[in-house]
């Protein structure tokens, strides 16, 4: 019956994608500003805290920090836009996915190799202060084994302090390798290499762009296999549980309760002939449907909602920085 259903909303969601109510006014672009002031450079990143916090990725003013000496990990006010601290200056060529663990530290991923071949390709534990705490990867150099990413595009940590990583991010620097990886990649806390699981394809465990991960409240891992246009959805061992084609073709996640919000920020018309649209979806897990969707021909790769329930965007295209949605 579930699978049936979830056929049904995959023929009519898209075209009804207008009738769905949004919760939230239309977005207001451009909405931060970073340390040094605008322009806001591209933007996947968007993460909140234990206490609240948010945090959001700029790259620096641009879409590299190579060579740049600006902090690239913004703390957001996220009542003004204006940064409250900022950290990372020079550790990062092009960061990624964002994720901020249960004691506030934060991971960010790097997915690209600096010119001179000495940094990137690796994922970043700092505190909120700015402080190096851990590393994986070896800097600098792609591979498809345990200690080496082809180009990770996001990161999380389990209750348990496990790791997870995503791994095949299309790269930006310096080539495009034959037979790219694509792959969820498990730690231990200590960053000791558990098992990963996926290869290229669309089949149920395969990928193509895996590109954010969330953890629901019952401790599935969720995959935003983008190009797939699909959420997969694995126990923390990799199992296959399901797969989601109803949340449009996510870029980028955020789970609250019982409350998925997934962003879409590649639907055209030309991928989904009358189907679906740019914008954040919302719905219920438990049901496995959507409810609510926030159009936004504009809308960004990561997503986040604040506790007073203000929803922000980062966009890495034009215009590039965060957006925020205001509740109606």
């Amino acid at each position: 019956m579930k699978r049936t259903l979830v056929a049904l909303l995959l023929l009519t969601a898209g075209a009804q994608a207008a009738d769905i109510p949004s919760p939230y006014k239309p977005g207001e672009h451009e909405f931060a500003t970073p340390p040094a002031g605008k322009p806001w450079g591209s933007s996947a990143g968007l993460e909140r805290g234990p206490h609240g916090e948010i945090w959001a990725i700029d790259r620096c003013g641009a879409n590299s920090c190579d060579g740049s000496d600006k902090n690239p990990i913004v703390l957001l006010d996220t009542k003004t836009g204006k940064a409250i601290r900022a950290i990372g200056a020079g550790l990062f060529v092009f960061p990624h996915g964002l994720h901020v663990d249960r004691q506030g530290n934060v991971w960010v991923t790097d997915g690209a190799i600096s010119k001179d071949g000495k940094t990137g390709l690796q994922v970043v534990k700092l505190s909120p202060q700015g402080k190096v705490l851990q590393r994986l990867g070896t800097a600098g150099q792609r591979g498809d084994d345990a200690t080496h990413f082809q180009s990770p595009s996001d990161v999380i940590t389990a209750p348990n302090g496990d790791i997870f990583v995503t791994d095949g991010h299309a790269p930006i620097n310096p080539f495009i390798p034959d037979g790219l990886d694509m792959r969820v990649m498990k730690f231990d806390r200590s960053g000791k290499f558990i098992k990963q699981w996926g290869k290229a394809g669309s089949k149920e465990g395969e990928f193509n762009n895996p590109h954010a991960l969330a953890l629901d409240g019952k401790g599935r891992l969720y995959v935003a296999d983008r190009v797939n246009n699909r959420i997969q959805i694995f126990t923390q061992d990799g199992k296959f549980i399901t797969e989601w084609k109803q949340f449009g073709r996510p870029s980028g996640f955020y789970i609250t309760g019982d409350r998925l919000y997934a962003i879409d920020a590649d639907s055209t018309e030309a991928l989904h002939p009358g189907g679906w649209r740019k914008g954040v979806w919302i719905g219920s897990i438990s049901k496995a449907l959507p409810d609510a969707f926030v159009p936004d021909d504009q809308a960004g790769e990561g997503v986040v909602v604040a506790p007073d329930g203000t929803m922000f965007g980062a966009v890495n295209v034009a215009p590039r920085g965060i957006t925020r949605y205001q509740k109606k």
